[in-house]
């Protein structure tokens, strides 16, 4: 199975490797997204949701692994090392702290590209579901969502909004839980956010987004999602 992802996040301070990557791998239809400091990375991996990401050590602000300890407060992206540091103590702490792989430099591009394809696709395996309750199914590998039957268009935002609840289907889910796992830990004391789009959610999957029948408000704590089995009834 030949899977890559379509966008991957490089967070590297050295010109060259940025160049090298994003002309190798847009051969290949990824989209590069480019940041220079950790700072920016963490920004970006927010606001671009790559599929991946590409991690040096050896940055100007602060230290990749700070940098892979604060993604992984909140997010399951795939993180690839790519670092001229090869210290078995360095290694062994980024893979322990939530690091998919370790590459050192200098590097062959078809050992990277091999590094990709083996992290990204325990990601894919892992969605590789259809998630199914009363109208509604996802079909987590190929994003497609339907209601009767009926394919319906969500925003990237949507999505990962409708994946969480799956994910914790059956059982309360916090206003900061959501918006700490689909915006990221910057965006707690933005319940706003979660609000909106429940309600934008709601208007494309509920047959009547005043009495929704999937996402249930707990009020004054957060959403539910409420499974629905044609075969055992509703829980």
């Amino acid at each position: 199975m030949n899977i890559l992802p379509k966008r991957i996040l490089i967070i590297d301070d050295e010109i060259q490797i940025q160049r090298l990557l994003n002309s190798s791998l847009s051969a290949y239809d990824i989209k590069c997204i480019e940041a220079m400091t950790g700072a920016k990375g963490l920004e970006l991996a927010i606001t671009e949701r790559p599929e991946m990401i590409i991690l040096d050590i050896g940055l100007p602000d602060i230290s990749g692994l700070d940098v892979l300890t604060q993604l992984r407060k909140w997010s399951k992206t795939p993180i690839v090392i790519l670092s001229a540091k090869n210290e078995e103590d360095t290694i062994v702490f980024a893979l322990e702290n939530g690091a998919d792989d370790y590459v050192t430099k200098p590097f062959g591009f078809k050992e990277l590209l091999a590094r990709i394809k083996t992290s990204f696709r325990r990601i894919v395996s892992e969605e590789n579901v259809i998630f199914t309750s009363g109208d509604l199914s996802v079909d987590f590998s190929s994003r497609v969502v339907t209601i009767s039957g009926k394919e319906i268009s969500l925003t990237s935002t949507e999505f990962d909004l409708l994946k969480v609840f799956i994910r914790y289907a059956g059982k309360v889910v916090t206003h900061q839980q959501l918006l700490k796992e689909v915006w990221g830990p910057h965006s707690i004391e933005s319940p706003q956010y979660v609000r909106v789009y429940v309600g934008h959610l709601r208007q494309k999957i509920e047959e009547n987004p005043q009495r929704p029948k999937h996402i249930l408000t707990e009020i004054g704590v957060g959403y539910r999602m409420k499974i629905k089995l044609d075969n055992v009834g509703e829980e």
